[in-house]
């Protein structure tokens, strides 16, 4: 009889032997899948996976601070790499896991692939209740990794070493597929993971998991031909998918042959160069006027890769055309059926192509190119003129983001994700290639944006990286700033003082409710006062570029934009990661241009402030729309 050939080694390091052999392939292009494992190790997982990585070495460890900023990295890394590469990320049992957990939504809600091993209490339960143990009367069945199931596209629990066998094969088909990809976990018991199987040697031979370019059915591909010919004022919303399927060069060739213009989200930001004529820029809540304006009398809307967020479609109000259409190209039928759209369930890239072949003849008519021309230009000249300003005694925001869009190369990664710099990189940032703007809106979590860095830099290491970030999103998560210098990846953080939640201060008095608790200040008779311009408080005695030194970083202190110039010049010569820390002018904001956001104001209230931002809220409600 034929005896399969074995290996007797832990399940952990089964897990760890299987990841490093696994790799994708798209367009003939083939590359290790995981990058190597992110890491803080506990009583839960020092024995099992520790062990296992230190036992191979060459399945590369990464010691981090904090295991949410470890699974930002990890996603991070994953979406400068378009999916097509990624970590894994261990930690101990109780808070190291469910730290992962903001990471995990992160992940899924983003479409980026980050797999997750926690460290999970005893299997065989007879020490129960182990350290960190969340004891349950209803159940033995139950720990704290229990809460990643809503947050991850596939979970498993490890009880016995042999499940490997199925397990692992299933989490890498979810990771690899563009359409069910986010966050997986597999929660390991940590007795499990030290436990002994017999592992076929099969298990562990080099597998190449290919990314399909699947076609969209035919006749919705006939059927999407025909209302593009039928439309007179189409209107393209380009997302992240756009980015991820590598399309932004046949959705050049589209634009420039048919003449159909671009609004941006913010995933999909870079899909088409800044410059282009046919690009509007962002559009929605945080879009531009050039956008939003088309959009509004868009008969025809083909969206590309997006799943249509509430700032995508700002809150329903964007398209407001009675005839409006959609058609959406999407890999996950759930996002390309939204809007009762004509769905095209495919890759971004060859679905183009096909309509491409099938639109040799086809162009809007002149006078809406022209329009369209026209908006561009106007646009490009405000976010000149906003480059332009010279706010005093601080500085703006926006002429900030102004210095470093021109002062930095153009092959860098800007790197964000929460407060308010989202909405204004949105509509000022000008980019210059598909990864120019690496922006976490899916989640719009805070803490993200030096993780992220971290994760962009690992990807990209011949390029620079900056991470734009406010102090209320510093404050939650700086500690990678240590870990971008024990690896010897130089991030360029530009830290923006804006004395407190600048962004939610902001929605605050446009709610009428002043600013109400998002200012950084003592408050006073257990009152917090009104958070107006030019109003005496007394600050907080924070020192954050002390703080940011304090963790290794090179920190350069400034007080104008004359100064804050000089610093980007300095910094492109440092040897490490280094900080730029300025304050700017909380109460200066970018214009809304025609966009809107669905924030609901309270219904009953004595507060006069109020009663006018709910009638104005009334207002816009009524022309909210389901498409």
């Amino acid at each position: 009889m034929y005896e399969q050939a074995t290996s007797r080694m832990t399940l952990a390091q089964a897990v760890i032997t299987f990841l490093k052999n696994q790799y994708v392939e798209r367009d003939g292009q083939e590359q290790a899948f995981f990058a190597g494992c992110f890491g803080i190790f506990g009583h839960g997982n020092i024995a099992g996976i520790g062990q296992a990585l230190q036992q191979i070495p060459d399945f590369r460890y990464y010691q981090a601070r904090n295991e949410q900023a470890m699974v930002h990295a990890a996603a991070a890394y994953a979406k400068t790499k378009n999916r097509l590469q990624t970590f894994a990320c261990t930690s101990s049992i109780g808070p190291g896991a469910t730290n992962m957990v903001t990471g995990a939504a992160l992940a899924t809600i983003n479409r980026l692939p980050v797999l997750l091993l926690p460290g999970d209490i005893f299997a065989r339960r007879n020490v129960a209740p182990v350290l960190q143990q969340l004891e349950s009367e209803h159940s033995q069945d139950v720990s704290v990794n229990d809460c990643f199931k809503p947050v991850s596209r596939y979970w498993d629990r490890i009880t016995r070493p042999e499940q490997a066998l199925t397990s692992l094969p299933e989490a890498m088909r979810v990771l690899t597929n563009p359409a069910e990809t986010g966050a997986v976990t597999l929660a390991l018991p940590e007795d499990v993971q030290t436990e002994a199987y017999d592992y076929p040697l099969a298990f562990f031979h080099k597998r190449v998991w290919t990314i399909a370019r699947n076609r969209p059915d035919l006749r919705a591909l006939e059927q999407a031909v025909n209302w593009i010919r039928a439309s007179k004022h189409p209107l393209i919303v380009a997302g992240g998918g756009t980015i991820y399927a590598d399309a932004t060069n046949i959705l050049q060739h589209f634009v420039e042959q048919t003449g159909i213009p671009v609004g941006e989200t913010m995933a999909g930001k870079g899909s088409l160069c800044y410059d282009h004529p046919f690009n509007l820029g962002a559009i929605g809540a945080t879009g531009t006027f050039a956008a939003n304006r088309i959009a509004r009398d868009a008969d025809l809307v083909i969206g590309i890769g997006t799943r249509y967020s509430d700032f995508t479609t700002s809150s329903k109000t964007a398209f407001q055309n009675p005839d409006v259409r959609f058609i959406n190209l999407n890999v996950t039928s759930f996002d390309a059926a939204k809007h009762s759209a004509l769905a095209l369930v495919g890759d971004a890239q060859v679905t183009l192509e096909e309509l491409l072949s099938r639109l040799t003849d086809y162009a809007v008519d002149p006078a809406y190119r022209l329009q369209v021309s026209q908006l561009h230009t106007a646009w490009e000249e405000e976010v000149e003129r906003i480059y332009a300003v010279r706010n005093t005694p601080l500085p703006s925001q926006g002429e900030l983001i102004g210095a470093v869009n021109e002062l930095s190369e153009p092959s860098a990664i800007m790197v964000c994700a929460a407060g308010s710099l989202p909405g204004d990189l949105h509509k000022l940032w000008r980019a210059r290639h598909p990864k120019n703007y690496h922006m976490e809106y899916g989640y719009s979590c805070m803490g993200y944006e030096i993780a992220g860095g971290l994760g962009s830099k690992m990807a990209a290491p011949n390029r620079d990286v900056y991470v734009m970030v406010g102090d209320g999103s510093y404050l939650m998560m700086n500690s990678e700033i240590v870990t971008s210098i024990q690896e010897h990846y130089k991030l360029i953080i530009v830290l923006l003082d804006n004395s407190g939640f600048k962004s939610i201060g902001a929605l605050s008095r446009s709610l009428g409710q002043e600013g109400f608790g998002t200012r950084y200040i003592y408050p006073e008779n257990n009152h917090w006062p009104t958070d107006v311009a030019g109003l005496e408080v007394q600050t907080l005695p924070v020192d954050l570029a002390a703080n940011a030194r304090s963790l290794g970083a090179h920190v350069i202190e400034c007080k104008t934009r004359a100064d804050f110039v000089e610093a980007l010049k300095t910094v492109q010569h440092t040897d490490r990661t280094s900080v730029i820390y300025i304050q700017n002018d909380r109460y200066v904001s970018i214009p809304g241009y025609e966009g809107w956001w669905d924030v609901p104001v309270a219904e009953v209230n004595t507060m006069p402030s109020v009663q006018e931002a709910r009638a104005a809220w009334a207002g816009m409600r009524q022309q909210e729309r389901y498409y």
